[in-house]
């Protein structure tokens, strides 16, 4: 069964119970990294997916909390053995500054990445028809929303990445079964979501399942409350906050 495992689920300023937000595809083209928000290698470990065996990193955009495990990555991998390049995807921008991060630390022993540019718009295959589409969020870096999706207009799951609601990702959620949506403040803000906006984004695209991701109890709000805002916002199906850990199929 296709599915996404949910690596981290927090903010910027993790919690006690939840790292940076970052998630691993186990499906169709997989293990497909998204993101890497620290202790990558180890929370991968944890899902039960080998890190050695990734098919490639997608980086949705180069904000700290979502590059900063990627260096220990590949330094990781290549103290366990992999020697084959990895694949690392995103927006030309975001893998400027990546590859200056790399520099910059000086990681002189790690698997070498191979620098796959992507733009806003772009499907890139994976397998068995599966494929993913992108569109460019509103934030304040350049940042991709992915849709994965089945062949033939079946299942798809969004995952919004960094963004204030905005037509283009409204528009690459239609009719997805699942929205991984982030809801990081309790008002609407600039470059961000509110569980209620991110319950108005699922409510619209018609999604049967809203995840919230880039959540914090303490700096968003309390989850029930969120929950209930969900609702304000005129989402009516099932609804979540997102845990570490959490595997969420297709």
């Amino acid at each position: 069964m296709p599915r996404m495992i949910l690596l981290g689920t927090g903010t910027g300023l993790p919690d006690i119970d939840r790292g940076n937000t970052h998630m691993v595809w186990a499906g169709p083209g997989g293990p497909l990294l998204v993101d890497a928000g620290g202790s990558t290698y180890e929370r991968l470990l944890r899902a039960g997916v080998d890190p050695q065996g990734l098919a490639g990193v997608l980086v949705t955009h180069s904000h700290c909390d979502h590059i900063n495990g990627l260096p220990g990555l590949i330094f990781s991998m290549r103290l366990g053995g992999r020697e084959a390049p990895l694949p690392i995807y995103g927006l030309e921008p975001t893998l400027a500054i990546l590859r200056a991060s790399i520099e910059a630390m000086r990681v002189e022993y790690y698997v070498p990445p191979e620098w796959r540019p992507v733009e806003a718009g772009d499907t890139l295959p994976l397998s068995e028809g599966w494929q993913i589409r992108t569109a460019l969020t509103a934030h304040s870096r350049p940042c991709l929303a992915l849709r994965f999706e089945a062949p033939a207009g079946g299942r798809a799951l969004l995952y919004s990445a960094d963004t204030e609601p905005c037509p283009a990702v409204q528009a690459l959620a239609a009719g997805a079964q699942v929205l991984i949506h982030e809801a990081t403040t309790p008002e609407p803000f600039a470059g961000h979501t509110s569980p209620r906006q991110a319950g108005a984004v699922a409510a619209a695209a018609g999604a049967r399942r809203l995840v919230l991701v880039h959540y914090s109890p303490r700096w968003t709000m309390p989850e029930a409350d969120a929950l209930a805002e969900v609702r304000a916002g005129g989402f009516d199906g099932l609804a979540e906050v997102g845990r570490d850990g959490q595997v969420i199929e297709i």
